[in-house]
């Protein structure tokens, strides 16, 4: 498979997907984590980005998600409660590669110290070794909602967001390129991702209802290959009450 016709894309290996080179608007740049790093993955300088994630306007979002009909939408649990809950509510079957992404719930509260946290893994469930695009994409970074009023960002990281509210209080800025992942062959790939209300979204901290969250996934088992194509989607909803 010949690399995507960028003029200037290079690709360079490197230890571990960080966010570093933030571009200014975004605080703190993400260093490899112990429990949400991301090995073995190689950087191009030809990605397609928005202006909240590395996938064209934000990350890809599936059309079938909406903020369901709860009379209570817009809303927040009551002070003193603990937040808004996390459950996931609705998760795509494997797709049909050789990767297979999988999602779960860390920390299903928002409090006063941290918000709700998923973490997003993706196996190589394939005999031989594969690259995956785009590298921060495929484990939920910078992906928000279908309805652009969520985002998840990488664990840890000092992000502007209203203290005991988990609204951001500027959007993210996220560099334009195409990160890749190679994965041996039972090799998986982990990150926890925090969720924040966008700083575009509703006056709500993180509004209650149901949320669709849904990334793309391009594969390559060429090793010196891009993952290009349309790549195959996969997500999942979750509910915030």
């Amino acid at each position: 498979m010949s690399p995507i016709p960028f003029p200037r894309r290079t690709l360079l290996r490197a230890g571990g997907l960080t966010a570093a080179g933030l571009l200014a608007g975004c605080l703190g740049a993400a260093a490899p984590r112990a429990d949400g790093g991301i090995p073995g993955g190689s950087d191009g300088d030809g990605g397609s980005n928005g202006d909240g994630g590395p996938n064209g306007d934000g990350g890809p979002n599936g059309d079938g998600g909406s903020n369901g009909d709860d009379s209570n939408a817009g809303g927040t649990r009551p002070s003193g409660t603990g937040g808004p809950g996390v459950t996931l509510v609705a998760v795509d079957p494997e797709p049909d590669l050789p990767v297979r992404p999988a999602v779960e719930v860390v920390r299903d509260v928002a409090t006063a110290e941290h918000p709700p946290q998923l973490r997003v893994t993706v196996t190589n469930g394939s005999d031989e070794a594969v690259r995956v695009g785009e590298g921060r994409a495929i484990v939920f970074q910078y992906v928000h909602d279908a309805s652009r009023a969520l985002l998840f960002l990488p664990a840890g990281e000092d992000w502007p967001a209203e203290p005991d509210c988990w609204r951001l209080t500027e959007p993210i800025a996220v560099t334009e390129e195409y990160r890749i992942v190679d994965l041996a062959p039972g090799e998986s790939v982990s990150a926890l991702v925090d969720l924040y209300g966008a700083a575009t979204g509703t006056d709500a901290c993180l509004p209650v209802g149901e949320y669709r969250f849904e990334t793309t996934y391009a594969v390559t088992s060429d090793p010196d290959g891009v993952p290009e194509g349309p790549g195959t989607t996969w997500g999942f909803s979750l509910v915030l009450e």
